[in-house]
């Protein structure tokens, strides 16, 4: 059969197909997975703070969510060919751009710009992926590619890089990824067809005003979570103005998908009472499953390991991801499990998790400690991840378009702002508490403390220290274990909230329908009781009509 997209010499050649969608949407995904792994060199190149890497991030995610309701357009409109030739350019020309960019904010500026490019390619090829599939198939299959695709591409990518990281420098990993977007567009020319829309659907009546008004929103919403701890929150002028800038947004843009004819969200989805649970529990979902990078956090800064360690123990999580997820799908396909069964077992595995990690941290552990407990949260992501999109998507009514996908896409920059924020203020919380817990016990009064410091003066003064030199590093080596330990602590204490949180979900999910039945069915027997009285008094009243008569 002919294809309105692909060339003849490749239409029949399906796994030819398959991978060259799955590398142009890795293409635009890996703008995220290698900033990600390279965030540590960027701070030292550009003097940037931690929180400019978190917001270089956040930009990215806006630029992608900015730009994502015009994409469904746009491929009505444009040349599919000519369209992601035209992106690819561009994001060769902004990866040499943060090759060479020294300047913090116009770096941030490349990121947003890189978050829009990005947003172009990715649905595009999600869209001709869609073509691909049979109808019955394609709200199963085209989510799990592309959601897949999005877990698993930053760990992907990050063993690539990581090994080119450890043999070269970091700016090394910038060439190659622009190598390979050299090559997707040789496979871009030869796979897809120069003229693919016989009918262009013209751009009339696009909400660009709606577009400004809410990538200003979503930037000044990111720039309020991630700076805020940074700058006292709300003592400082700057993170007022970016909260009033947030709500002034959020509300304008609000008031014009009421007011617009064809609005991009339609807001009466929220309706749905199986529309807004689905979305909390992707809500849920996003805070729990970023627990896993305190594992990966603590891999590297506790146990030192590289990146390329790092990555190869993340590796393991995407196996188990990915393995249970085509499971998952060929399920749901057969028609074999129901999407509240899918549900419950996540989360159930993800609290299991979440406790195992919180018995299980300590000072010094080897990989293979780490293996079985990383692999599980893969498999409670494959239970979850597709399953709750499904679940989202199949809530939306039919006249509200992509609205869920694009209230889906919201919830994921709201939730990864929240955990950028939330983690760095728990952990500063939790830090001081525990460490405020510790400092009771480190006085000469305390035996242990003393004989541990007399170990390290000994011990630095064998390595030939002075006797001043050596009581210096002996408190400095205590405060280093201090701190050490509170962040273990802390570390176990958002494990353990983690997992209550799991668990409460996967029983409520449990109970409720329970519940709902109990209630519906006493409900039943009090309507009968009530309709019984009912007509025992019609009856009554009849009998007493029915004697006056006679009389």
């Amino acid at each position: 059969m002919e294809s309105a997209y692909f060339k003849n010499w490749i239409t029949g050649w399906h796994w030819g197909v398959r991978i060259a969608l799955f590398f142009i949407m890795v293409s635009g995904l890996v703008q995220l997975g290698l900033f990600v792994l390279t965030q540590s060199y960027m701070v030292a190149y550009l003097g940037a703070q931690p929180e400019d890497i978190q917001f270089g991030v956040m930009s990215t995610y806006a630029g992608i969510i900015t730009v994502l309701p015009l994409q469904f357009r746009f491929f009505k409109y444009f040349q599919t060919r000519s369209y992601l030739l035209a992106s690819m350019m561009m994001a060769i020309v902004l990866n040499i751009a943060c090759l060479y960019c020294q300047d913090i904010n116009l770096f941030l500026i490349i990121r947003f710009a890189q978050g829009i490019i990005t947003a172009n390619v990715i649905v595009f090829g999600l869209l001709l992926v869609f073509t691909r599939l049979p109808s019955e198939r394609a709200k199963t299959v085209a989510p799990a590619v592309f959601y897949g695709t999005l877990l698993s591409n930053a760990v992907l990518i990050g063993l690539l890089a990581g090994v080119v990281v450890e043999s070269a420098d970091w700016k090394v990993t910038y060439y190659y990824l622009v190598l390979f977007q050299l090559l997707l567009l040789v496979i871009i020319l030869l796979m897809l067809k120069e003229k693919s829309v016989t009918r262009h659907y013209p751009l009339y009546q696009v909400d660009w005003a709606g577009v400004v008004i809410f990538a200003c929103a979503a930037l000044s919403l990111a720039y309020t979570t991630i700076y805020g701890s940074k700058y006292y929150w709300f003592a400082d002028v700057r993170i007022r103005r970016g909260a009033i800038a947030t709500v002034i947004g959020v509300v304008l843009f609000l008031y014009r998908q009421y007011m617009l004819k064809r609005p991009v969200i339609h807001l009466s989805i929220f309706k749905s009472r199986n529309f807004v649970a689905a979305v909390c529990l992707l809500a849920i979902y996003y805070g729990c499953k970023d627990s896993i990078n305190l594992v990966y956090n603590y891999a590297g800064g506790v146990l030192k390991w590289s990146a390329l360690q790092v990555m190869t123990l993340a590796l393991w999580n995407i196996v188990g991801m990915v393995g249970v997820l085509v499971v998952v799908i060929r399920l749901m396909l057969v028609k074999k499990v129901t999407i509240k069964g899918l549900l419950i077992a996540g989360f159930a595995l993800l609290g299991a998790f979440n406790c195992w990690m919180s018995f299980l941290l300590t000072p010094d552990l080897a990989f293979t400690d780490l293996l079985l407990p990383v692999f599980l949260q893969g498999v409670a992501s494959g239970f979850l991840f597709v399953p709750i999109m499904i679940y989202v998507l199949s809530s939306t009514p039919a006249y509200a378009g992509m609205s869920g996908m694009l209230v889906a896409a919201c919830t994921r920059f709201t939730a990864t702002a929240n955990s950028f924020a939330g983690f760095y203020n728990l952990q500063l919380y939790f830090n001081q508490y525990f460490k405020e817990g510790f400092l009771g016990y480190l006085t000469t009064d305390n035996q242990n403390m003393a004989t541990r410091l007399t170990n390290y003066r000994e011990l630095y003064a064998s390595k030939g220290f002075t006797v001043e030199q050596a009581s210096v590093l002996a408190n400095a080596a205590v405060w280093q274990n201090l701190t050490q330990q509170s962040q273990l602590l802390t570390n176990r204490a958002l494990f353990i909230g983690f997992a209550i949180l799991s668990l409460v979900v996967a029983l409520l999910m449990l109970v409720i329908p329970a519940i709902g039945k109990i209630w519906l069915h006493l409900n039943k027997q009090r309507m009968a009781m009530v309709l019984g009285d009912r007509i025992l008094n019609m009856a009554g009243m009849i009998k007493t009509l029915t004697i006056s008569e006679k009389r």
